[in-house]
């Protein structure tokens, strides 16, 4: 089944036909809550305020680390949902409950002097207390109440203090603990450390090491580093010296002696040489100057001459020295350096075989130094935890602000629990309404009906409606019925068609009264109309027109009576009655019979129009025949009487006995209830009102023919 939104206007409709129920729950609602405010007794209320901060910040910078301040913790929600489970713990509240004997005080209050079980009290105290976070803070609210206002107040200072308590003895019994772990581990150390020590004496006694210095870590090196960095420079510098000599030597070696006269003042600083070359260019002067006044025969040339093959030699024999000088102080700085070199390397080769063979001895005297450091740190920490642990810890738990007595009861807040009571009983009266309409799954609006049916609706009769025989033309119904035959009428698809039979799903929807009261409209109409009550198991008609029910339909169909025996005039003019006669043994032979055929067949050429009231179709046959075998048929439907599947049902057994349902009647409508259906109906009376007078009334205008 499609789903159907509700418009606005449907939600006004819904609370308008169930205001009963809603107003009813509303008072009930109201009323119970209102009675239970002024019952239940006063309380004061007493709030006290205290700042925690977590344990674990002071763990971890105390017995794990140092001196801690948990004031620079971070805002912990989990931690603030753990304090409220404490708080309200029996770790605390017993002691708040011996503290102040609340066994007994409430006992002699509730329970005729007789002390109260601890779990029963401790219950109660749960009941009254209340606790309530500030937000994005690390503070608590501990609200306590109570008839007696100090008992409220006694009651949330003793929680505080219990609770303060709690974290103080929790924190020293941690700082204990923690103490004696490291107790324990210092002592194991220290027999770690004595057999250390033992294993170096007997390393250093095996290796025969001389260690007079008891800090030392590592053996004395054969050279210091300054010894070894004097070494290196002065090795670096030999290197430099002997490369510079060699240098200059392979470079000389190779020149001849008159070469080496010109470079060796400029490579060596020797005195000699240079005044040896300085005579021998006198010397040559001197020969020139001679030879240009005199004979190469001249003694003063001689002697010059002898003078420079003398100084010749001379010069000869120095360059000679100084090429063998510079080659002997090339060898003496290459054998130093090598000296100094191999005297260096014997001292390191000496210090790393010293290493490798004394290598466990300083490894295990590290060792034992190592743990004697841990140890006298240990110690320390134990000494400042002992200190620590007799300063009070105030930072975990700070007090705030204490309970006070209240000045005025807080509970109940009657003007919030009237309020409440309303607002409650509204709710849940609406609710209720719109779950009943939701399980209700009858008929309520037009809509509905054509959308389920795929048929039109005829009419909208309203509610207590009477019958027009009795009411009159003029009266106010009359109008719904004239509104129904209208668009009976216009649904006409052709004038022949004049034999209707009204059928509704079940018992006690209106079919008889709707049948009777729009045959009495067309009849008011001026055309000649009859109606059969062919409902034999329980016929109603002829009680409502008041005649008699011995002859009828049944005598007719077993050719008891003629046609004009068993037909009977009323009040209205135009309009006849056939009633339904005593019910015979088999009811659906009579109907489904020639006889019922040739009756209909009979009556369409007497009447205008030939109405029959059916029983329900539901609950027999003879509705199913009936339409089969008349023109056309009316279903009736109550206004929320059965449900849209049964209706649904009904609709379907007249199509599949082959009637032809032209469209449905609404019935018993409250029209004040429902807009909807006011405005309906109150457009259809426009209709009628709009409708020409003579086109409704003039049977010749709308194709009906006069039979008489």
């Amino acid at each position: 089944m499609q789903d159907v939104k509700l418009h606005f206007l449907d939600y006004l409709r819904i609370l308008r036909i169930r205001k009963a129920i809603i107003i009813t729950v509303f008072l009930i609602t109201f009323t119970i809550a209102t009675v239970v405010t002024f019952i239940l007794p006063e309380s004061y209320s007493s709030t006290a305020r205290i700042k925690i901060e977590p344990d674990t910040i002071a763990d971890i910078q105390g017995v794990a680390g140092g001196s801690g301040d948990a004031t620079y913790a971070p805002y912990d929600p989990y931690f603030i949902q753990t304090a409220f489970e404490i708080i309200q713990d029996q770790v605390v509240l017993n002691k708040v409950i011996a503290k102040l004997d609340l066994n007994t005080v409430w006992g002699k209050r509730y329970n005729g002097g007789v002390p109260l079980q601890t779990s029963v009290t401790m219950t109660m105290l749960k009941r009254r207390l209340s606790l309530d976070p500030v937000r994005n803070t690390k503070l608590i609210e501990i609200t306590v109440y109570d008839e007696d206002k100090n008992m409220a107040a006694n009651i949330a200072n003793a929680i505080v203090d219990a609770y303060r308590d709690y974290r103080q003895n929790l924190r020293t019994q941690q700082t204990e603990r923690g103490i004696k772990a490291l107790q324990d581990q210092y002592e194991a150390d220290q027999v770690k450390i004595d057999a250390a020590q033992q294993k170096v004496d007997q390393l250093r006694s095996d290796l025969h090491i001389n260690d007079y210095d008891p800090n030392s870590t590592s053996p004395s090196p054969t050279l210091t580093s300054e010894q070894l960095r004097i070494y290196n420079n002065q090795m670096i510098e030999g290197e430099a010296q002997y490369v510079k000599l060699e240098k200059e030597v392979t470079e000389l070696q190779p020149l001849s002696p008159e070469k080496l006269r010109e470079v060796l003042p400029t490579v060596v600083q020797d005195s000699t040489l240079s005044d040896l070359l300085v005579k021998l260019n006198t010397a040559k002067q001197n020969l020139v100057s001679l030879t240009n006044d005199f004979s190469p025969a001249n003694p003063d040339v001689i002697r010059v001459n002898s003078l420079i093959v003398e100084l010749n030699n001379q010069i000869n024999d120095r360059v000679s020295g100084i090429m063998a000088g510079l080659t002997s102080e090339m060898q003496a700085q290459k054998a130093s350096l090598d000296a100094l070199t191999e005297s260096v390397n014997e001292a390191k080769q000496k210090d790393l075989d010293a290493a490798v063979k004394d290598q466990p001895y300083w490894e295990a005297k590290r060792k034992v130094a190592t743990m004697q450091d841990f140890h006298r740190l240990l110690s320390t920490k134990i000494e400042a935890e002992k200190i620590d642990m007799q300063i009070p810890k105030t930072g975990m738990v700070e007090i705030v602000r204490r309970a006070e007595p209240g000045k005025d009861p807080v509970r109940p807040n009657k003007a919030l629990n009237i309020v409440l009571g309303v607002v409650v009983g509204l709710i849940v009266g609406v609710g209720l309404a719109f779950f009943i309409e939701y399980l209700d799954t009858s008929v309520k609006t037009i809509d509905e009906v054509e959308r389920a049916f795929q048929a039109p609706v005829l009419g909208v009769i309203p509610q207590n409606v009477g019958y027009l025989l009795e009411e009159g033309p003029d009266s106010q119904h009359a109008e719904a019925y004239r509104v129904l035959r209208t668009h009976f009428l216009f649904s006409r698809k052709d004038d022949k068609l004049n034999s209707i039979v009204i059928i509704s799903a079940g018992m006690g929807e209106g079919k008889s009264t709707t049948a009777l009261n729009l045959a009495t409209v067309f009849a008011q109409a001026g055309q000649r109309v009859v109606i059969v009550d062919s409902d034999l198991r329980r016929p109603t008609l002829h009680k409502i027109l008041r005649v008699s029910n011995n002859i009828g339909l049944t005598n007719y169909l077993l050719k008891q009576n003629s046609l004009e025996e068993v037909i009977q005039t009323t009040p209205v003019p135009m309009l006849d009655f056939m009633a339904s006669g005593k019910l015979p043994s088999s009811s659906m032979s009579i109907l489904n019979s020639l006889q019922m055929k040739n009756l209909i067949t009979e009556l369409k050429q007497r009447y205008d129009f030939v109405f029959f009231d059916s029983p329900p179709i539901l609950g027999v046959s003879d509705a199913a025949v009936l339409a089969s075998e008349v023109d056309m048929a009316i279903q009736v439907i109550q206004y929320r009487r059965y449900p849209q599947p049964m209706n649904i049902r009904a609709k379907q057994l007249i199509e599949k006995a082959g009637g032809n349902l032209i469209g449905i009647v609404l019935n018993n409508i409250t029209m004040s209830q429902d807009e909807g259906y006011y405005y309906y109906y109150s457009r259809d009376e426009d209709e009628v009102e709009a409708t020409p007078q003579s086109t409704a009334d003039d049977p010749n205008k709308t194709g009906i023919k006069q039979k008489y």
